[in-house]
């Protein structure tokens, strides 16, 4: 008897949508052709315009025959093209499928995001539960402890491929408003994305974070120490960062023989590596790539039916 070939996959359109950029692919089977570009994140986008924007970026993906489209990211948020409400965790592949938010019934969805409880407040993620399924994917873990570094970086604790729990940290956030905002900045240069950092003063604000005591009184010691002219501008740039690094290392849960995959950036990979190796943790890297992996497998069940 011949055999069957199996159905062709539906092409797929991803599309990674933030707060201040906007990306998207294109995939036939399993395999990604293009990818696109703009600058036009949510913030950007006036009412009503969501579905003008995705045209124009991506029409002749979306006119493509049974084209599926996903969008994962801000576009979910209130503030985006439509809120859609977090899934909870314990999650993985299965429930993130079960709660996309159709914008065109099996043509466009939105990803929901991700919602873990605390005693104290939930926290949430968009668009990082994406990237851990894709590094799930690509690493053939099941189980595996991240870090997503960032403007609000992410601890995520993955347990038979789901997701069980995350906390986020304002890190990057509370190191960009000290350079820009507060009497620290005036001594320290202006904030770029490409600035040289100095692995020794790095060194010393995460290890003085590790010792504990409050990080309320260390950091204004990188005004003290300006003051007294013990140490560079640019050095000192690299100890504040050390020291809410190290804060926030020091704030979790780490194990010598549980090494911890490092997800993003190479600078941030670079500088997060330092610090959990300061704690006696091993690292492992993977780039900030691996949303269209998860995408692709989010997306693989549903790109057997045509609407």
């Amino acid at each position: 008897m011949t055999a069957i070939a199996p159905a062709p996959l539906r092409p797929l359109v991803m599309v990674d949508w933030g707060t201040s950029s906007l990306r998207a692919a294109f995939a036939r089977e399993k395999t990604v052709l293009e990818t696109r570009h703009s600058d036009q994140g949510i913030l950007k986008v006036p009412a009503g315009g969501f579905p003008q924007v995705l045209q124009t970026l991506c029409g002749d993906w979306l006119n493509e025959p049974d084209a599926l489209c996903l969008i994962s990211g801000m576009a979910g948020s209130a503030q985006g093209w439509a809120l859609a409400p977090y899934c909870p965790c314990p999650a993985g592949q299965t429930e993130l499928a079960a709660h996309l938010h159709w914008i065109e019934p099996q043509r466009i969805a939105l990803v929901p995001g991700l919602r873990c409880e605390h005693p104290h407040a939930p926290d949430v993620m968009r668009g990082e539960e994406v990237q851990i399924l894709g590094v799930l994917q690509l690493q053939g873990l099941r189980d595996a402890q991240l870090v997503l570094p960032g403007t609000h970086s992410k601890w995520v604790w993955v347990r038979a491929g789901r997701i069980e729990h995350f906390s986020t940290f304002m890190t990057g956030e509370l190191y960009a408003v000290m350079r820009q905002h507060s009497i620290l900045g005036r001594t320290l240069p202006t904030m770029t994305n490409d600035e040289p950092w100095d692995e020794a003063y790095f060194d010393q604000g995460v290890l003085l974070s590790l010792q504990g005591g409050s990080v309320l009184h260390h950091l204004f010691g990188v005004r003290t120490l300006a003051l007294m002219e013990r140490a560079t501008p640019l050095a000192l740039a690299s100890y504040l960062s050390g020291l809410v690094i190290g804060e926030e290392v020091r704030g979790q849960d780490l194990r010598a023989d549980r090494p911890v995959w490092v997800v993003g950036s190479s600078a941030l990979q670079t500088r997060y590596a330092r610090a959990l190796a300061l704690r006696g943790v091993q690292t492992h890297r993977l780039g900030d790539t691996a949303t269209w992996t998860g995408l692709l497998s989010l997306a693989t069940p549903l790109r057997h039916h045509t609407p």
